[in-house]
């Protein structure tokens, strides 16, 4: 093996490692070993050097991620222009509603969470910036996924799947597709209980020059979105928004 292939194979896992910690939240040598295949002894030196530069703690011989990664994060959001600009809408409609409001944008195919902002009347549901799930499982990606052209939508599909995190979620190509023509010609997204039992979600595309480059969602008991006439006011509200932002996001300096 070239000693390119070698150190590109020992990059992917320190970051293999790295997504262990995230999801394991504390582990320790011999486990983290197990579940990656390899010898305690290399498991070790990785921590070592992961512990060293901050991107790991040990605390009492379990590891978990340190906080030189939130410098990471912190700085990618707060260095995104659509994150500046969508905050003071998202914190309007949070003021105005009592419900969660976020900014939120595609990468690699995926929903990510920019930023939200919420209440002590809102759901606590442990949103968080960074957070990332399927793109078809929350109205908030289905508007980004509308905007998209068709190749990019089969490309999107095909890496990730259909997969169903509730009962409730579309894993079916065509049902999706047909969602998706109905988002088109509304402007908005409406679903619940798709990716949390118990949440809805009413969510408009931010785009400039017809273009996608985020998305707007407001996060709601699913009762209420069962109210017609409630669900039709955070519609208009959300719909406003993002297309205060898609100006704002186009023309402001």
């Amino acid at each position: 093996m070239s000693n390119s292939v070698s150190g590109l194979k020992t990059v992917e896992r320190a970051f293999e490692i790295l997504e262990l910690l995230k999801e394991k939240k504390e582990i320790g040598v011999a486990e983290l070993a197990r579940e990656m295949d390899i010898p305690k002894s290399t498991v070790h030196d990785y921590l070592r050097t992961l512990t060293s530069m901050g991107y790991a703690v040990n605390e009492n011989g379990k590891y978990r991620l340190g906080f030189r990664l939130l410098e990471f994060g912190g700085q990618l959001k707060y260095r995104n222009r659509l994150f500046h600009i969508a905050k003071p809408e998202l914190e309007r409609i949070a003021e105005q509603t009592d419900e969660i409001v976020s900014v939120n944008v595609e990468d690699r195919g995926r929903f990510v969470i920019l930023h939200a902002e919420h209440t002590s009347k809102s759901l606590q549901l442990g949103i968080y910036p960074g957070i990332t799930i399927p793109i078809h499982t929350h109205a908030a990606g289905k508007v980004m996924l509308a905007g998209y052209d068709d190749g990019r939508v089969d490309e999107i599909i095909d890496q990730h799947g259909l997969t169903a995190v509730t009962e409730h979620t579309i894993t079916d190509r065509d049902e999706l597709e047909a969602e998706l023509e109905t988002i088109r010609e509304q402007g908005y997204a409406v679903d619940w209980d798709q990716q949390v039992v118990g949440m809805g979600v009413v969510a408009a595309p931010v785009k400039v020059e017809d273009q996608v480059v985020g998305s707007i969602g407001i996060v709601t008991p699913t009762d209420h979105l069962r109210d017609e006439e409630y669900c039709a006011e955070l519609a208009s509200e959300v719909q406003k928004s993002a297309n205060i932002v898609s100006v704002n996001y186009q023309y402001s300096p």
